[in-house]
Order: C-alpha cells, then sequence, then structure tokens
C-alpha cells in the first residue's frame, strides 16, 4: 500500500476511534497530537497512545498492559500477532485503564 493511501486510511480511522471514544460514556480525556497520534488520559492519571507508524503500515496501541500492532486486513484492523480487532481492544484496554466499562460503537 503507498504511503499517502496508508495515511489517509489510518487518519480516517483514529478519527472515528476518537469519536466513538469522546461518546463511549466513561471519563477520558481524548487529545489529537500531531503526527497521528491519539493520546487518552484517564481519571487514575494513566494513559493510552493510539497512533498511525507509517513506515511499518500498522496502528499501535501502547497501554499500560502492553504494546500491540495492528494492520488493515480485509476491511479491518487486526492485530499482527493474535488477529484481534482493533476496535475490540481498545474497549478492553481503555476498560481495564479506566476501571469500567468502555463500549465503542463503531460507525457503519
Amino acid at each position: 500500500m503507498e504511503e499517502s493511501a496508508f495515511n489517509a486510511l489510518a487518519e480516517a480511522e483514529l478519527a472515528r476511534i476518537e469519536s466513538a471514544l469522546e461518546d463511549c460514556g466513561a471519563e477520558i480525556d481524548v487529545e489529537p497530537k500531531p503526527g497521528g497520534i491519539l493520546e487518552l488520559e484517564f481519571d487514575n492519571g494513566s494513559k493510552m497512545i493510539i497512533n498511525r507508524h507509517t513506515a511499518a503500515r500498522e496502528i499501535w496501541v501502547a497501554a499500560k498492559s502492553g504494546g500491540f500492532h495492528f494492520r488493515p486486513q480485509e476491511g479491518r484492523w487486526l492485530d499482527t500477532r493474535g488477529g484481534g480487532d482493533l476496535w475490540d481492544m481498545i474497549a478492553t484496554l481503555a476498560s481495564q485503564q479506566a476501571g469500567v466499562p468502555v463500549s465503542l460503537s463503531r460507525p457503519a
């Protein structure tokens, strides 16, 4: 995939994630940063970073419990190790860090 196509795809996904996190009902401060980065801060002071990694053509998630890499495959972003879905993983990791259930509604 060409770099420009990847960046457009990743930016669109990050924008959808940002919107979903702002509407999830949990107390999560979501701050977009330059370069395709979302910084999430939780009430307990912990942070999660979601960013595009252009060289690898992946979206990376850094959470308290570890780091995860996701590649676009068949219309979804899937974990390079376990095959899990990006949205499901973000909801799980955010729930762990927030201490309350976080549910994300993926746009159609």
